[in-house]
């Protein structure tokens, strides 16, 4: 089983993908912390008593882009691991040091990808 005290911040702007993707970390026993967009993804970052292990944001989000979104959360919280979803995952420029997951995605990459990251 998974570390129980991971927290992961789900960015995602579809709230029907965010709910799915919310029930399968927190069926995989993660904590979860939801934002619909950057301005709400930025509140959680920016309130230090909150702990986030991770940050997987969409990469199209109505308020800004999810590079920019991990760019403030890297300026925020520099060893927060961020991994980005995207339908665009082949073309989509990641960060140095991020990670990146195509949609759609079986519960069972999502399972491995967040493991991974976590695991570093």
């Amino acid at each position: 089983m998974s570390d129980p005290t991971s927290t992961i911040l789900v960015v995602e702007d579809d709230s029907i993908v965010r709910m799915l993707i919310v029930d399968v970390l927190e069926e995989l026993e993660y904590q979860v912390l939801e934002a619909a967009d950057g301005s709400e993804a930025l509140v959680f970052l920016q309130n230090e008593s909150a702990t986030i292990d991770l940050l997987m944001t969409d990469k199209g989000l109505p308020d800004m882009d999810g590079t920019e979104l991990a760019k403030k959360a890297a300026e925020l919280r520099p060893s927060l691991p961020i991994l980005f979803a995207s339908g665009y995952a082949e073309n989509i420029d990641v960060p140095a040091g991020m990670h990146s997951i195509g949609k759609p995605f079986s519960i069972d990459q999502l399972r491995d990808k967040v493991k991974d990251i976590l695991a570093q």
